[in-house]
């Protein structure tokens, strides 16, 4: 196997000195632009990679940004994920995407590697309580971003949404609509987001009289999940149903129509009238439109590497100062609720 042109070998191609063709590679506006194209010739003919390994340990970091999120195959995060890549693309970084898939361990052996890649900073959708981790994250310079979690802002800078208003959008629908027997589909609360999203549909059932919400657990937050759920709700009898269910996240939504549809047993929204959360792609192509409360996916994303963007640029000698930002989720109304 053929050796790897190395620095040296670009210089001697070039005819310039290693430190020539070092600030080429790093600070161009330092070389004339004859000497830089005579270099970049070099470079190009020889097939040079610059080994960016070796850049790193002496710069102490990296160009890149560690990305932590819940569950990868849910649209949300994928778009969220987009647009954190897009914004970081804009600033010369590049993102490495850890999918802890709601597992604390796995959580915590991403955190490791990417410590061990010196990334720059982390952004990071945590299972539960990391604030341990992410002290020694930072008393080792790397800076912390929460995305999709409200953090106090004076330990971190954090981006979110507020899930108790969108879960009180969704069940105020509901009940706008006439509906008194509600359900709630999600779990388990201990993830915050389900467990916000729960508060504040509670909230707006406690402002009805009449009205009435059960909570029916899921395994999890997939589609899987929600077709276990609607199996069991086909089961039921009619006087024992929910006239409507509001899901902690669209795939849930998905999966409990899905179910409902296969039966042929209940009509949506005639018999239940549905709603979900995120408002992904697949809500609007759905066999009966899905209602639901929309995130600003891409919004999250991009600030989430500003915060941490704000956060690199503070001193080594100043305090930081930590932002919590908070965007405010959108109804948005389909067939799922609303009917033809």
């Amino acid at each position: 196997m053929s050796r790897s042109a190395s620095i040296k070998d670009v210089a001697n191609h070039a005819q310039v000195a290693v430190g020539t063709v070092s600030n080429v590679l790093n600070y161009p506006d330092r070389v004339s632009q004859r000497t830089k194209d005579r270099v970049l010739q070099a470079i190009d003919e020889l097939g040079f990679v610059r080994n960016d390994a070796a850049r790193q340990l002496r710069a102490g970091h990296s160009r890149t940004i560690g990305l932590i999120v819940l569950d990868v195959g849910n649209p949300f995060f994928t778009s969220v994920v987009r647009a954190a890549e897009d914004a970081a693309a804009l600033q010369g970084s590049a993102v490495l995407l850890g999918d802890s898939g709601h597992d604390a361990g796995r959580e915590s052996n991403y955190i490791d590697l990417f410590q061990e890649q010196r990334v720059q900073g982390l952004l990071i959708s945590p299972v539960g309580d990391v604030t341990d981790r992410l002290d020694v994250l930072r008393e080792r310079g790397v800076p912390t971003v929460l995305v999709d979690r409200l953090a106090d802002e004076a330990q971190y800078s954090s981006v979110s949404v507020d899930d108790d208003a969108g879960g009180y959008l969704a069940a105020r629908h509901l009940l706008d609509l006439g509906r008194r027997r509600l359900a709630f589909v999600g779990g388990p609360t201990s993830i915050r987001q389900v467990a916000d999203r729960l508060q504040g549909a509670q909230r707006a059932v406690a402002e009805v009289p009449d009205a009435s919400l059960e909570v029916l657990d899921s395994a999890g937050q997939t589609v899987l999940a929600g077709r276990s759920v609607g199996d069991q709700l086909v089961r039921r009898s009619p006087d024992q149903l929910p006239d409507g269910v509001f899901c902690a996240n669209d795939l849930l939504a998905l999966g409990v129509m899905q179910s409902l549809a296969m039966m042929h047993k209940l009509r949506i929204p005639e018999d239940i009238a549905l709603i979900g959360y995120d408002d992904i792609d697949f809500a609007v192509s759905a066999v009966v439109p899905l209602s639901s409360i929309r995130q600003p996916t891409e919004a999250l994303g991009r600030t989430a590497i500003e915060l941490l963007a704000e956060e690199l640029d503070t001193p080594d000698s100043a305090q930081p100062r930590h932002r919590a930002v908070i965007f405010t989720p959108e109804l948005v109304v389909r067939q799922s609720t609303a009917g033809v």
